[in-house]
């Protein structure tokens, strides 16, 4: 008798295992996968995206894939791994923003969502495809809170708008360009420059020589008695070379305010106890990597579909005086 209530006992215990085991398997095929892709998985920026999509996953439940794609081969390749890890959608920053029709279609292939953060897909006519979910910078705004920055600095510098001049570093060619540098314009405009003290300075090529050369152009073409001068341009490098040519021309750093956009390209600047690079609008990389991971989250199970663009104009202005601070507090400081 006891021997049978034995079996029974044994045989009982090993269904429950077996009906655990089997929970914790459906459980695991429950947990919702998603992807998040960026271009550039070693800079400091998506870094700081990804930890707080990270955050986002634990926080709602998910498992969060990252993957790397430098290029459009391993892009598409990642795409296809997603798919077999089971994801249901990912967030991209891709490598080259003319890939977007060929993400999209290797999505629809695979069955998942797609929502681009930071650069924005376009199409074979070089337009943006505003059916895909995007969210990015306000690059207007952004760029009318730098030309106000930098003009909010030098009336504190008690400067005479007679004897200041700005030159911003432009590259109309993109669209994002253009419409940071039209914002900061705008900005130094309404704060009182006469329209005929902003020269604008084409640029070939978006890197710190390229930008030298295209303010040097410019610069050459102040007239005499200018005393003091605003930098300006698309992102940190930009104004990074505009600062070097009047470096170059004689100016002194006291007589010149130059702002980026970004922020993490400004830091060995920035660590200079003396320079005409005065700050930089950082944006919202730790809020971007949340938000569009948890709206990832909700579109692939509660079929909620993100806003076609969300825009980000959330920035602040660090300077040599608060730049570690606040770097500090969003993961970017190393």
């Amino acid at each position: 008798m006891n021997r049978r209530r034995g079996i029974r006992s044994l045989c009982c215990a090993a269904v429950a295992v077996s009906v655990m085991s089997l929970s914790g398997l459906v459980l695991a095929a429950d947990t919702v996968k998603i992807g998040f892709l960026v271009k550039q998985a070693e800079e400091p920026w998506f870094q700081t995206e990804w930890a707080f999509a990270e955050k986002a996953a634990k926080d709602k439940g998910f498992e969060l894939i990252k993957i790397a794609v430098p290029d459009g081969e391993k892009t598409l390749s990642a795409i296809d791994s997603l798919a077999a890890n089971g994801a249901k959608g990912f967030v991209i920053c891709p490598p080259d923003v003319s890939l977007g029709p060929a993400i999209v279609a290797k999505a629809k292939l695979n069955d998942m969502k797609v929502m681009a953060v930071d650069d924005r897909f376009v199409d074979a006519k070089g337009k943006f495809m505003e059916d895909v979910p995007y969210l990015g910078m306000a690059a207007f705004e952004v760029g009318q809170k730098q030309g106000a920055a930098m003009a909010d600095e030098a009336k504190k510098r008690g400067w005479d708008w007679k004897e200041t001049y700005a030159v911003i570093t432009t590259f109309n060619e993109l669209d994002t360009g253009k419409k940071r540098t039209d914002g900061s314009i705008d900005s130094l405009k309404k704060a009182g420059i006469p329209a005929d003290h902003i020269l604008t300075a084409p640029l070939k090529t978006l890197d710190v020589p390229g930008s030298m050369d295209a303010a040097n152009s410019a610069l050459v073409k102040l007239p005499s008695g200018v005393k003091n001068l605003i930098i300006g341009g698309m992102n940190d490098n930009t104004v990074l070379g505009g600062v070097r040519a009047t470096e170059a021309a004689g100016f002194k750093a006291a007589n010149v305010i130059g702002i980026g956009i970004n922020g993490t390209d400004a830091i060995g600047e920035l660590k200079k106890p003396d320079s005409g690079f005065y700050g930089s609008m950082l944006p919202s990389p730790h809020i971007e990597g949340y938000k569009t991971a948890e709206m990832m989250f909700e579109w692939v199970t509660t079929d909620k579909e993100p806003p076609k663009y969300t825009a980000m104009d959330e920035v602040t202005l660090i300077t040599r005086a608060n730049f570690q601070e606040e770097l500090t507090k969003i993961g970017l400081w190393k």
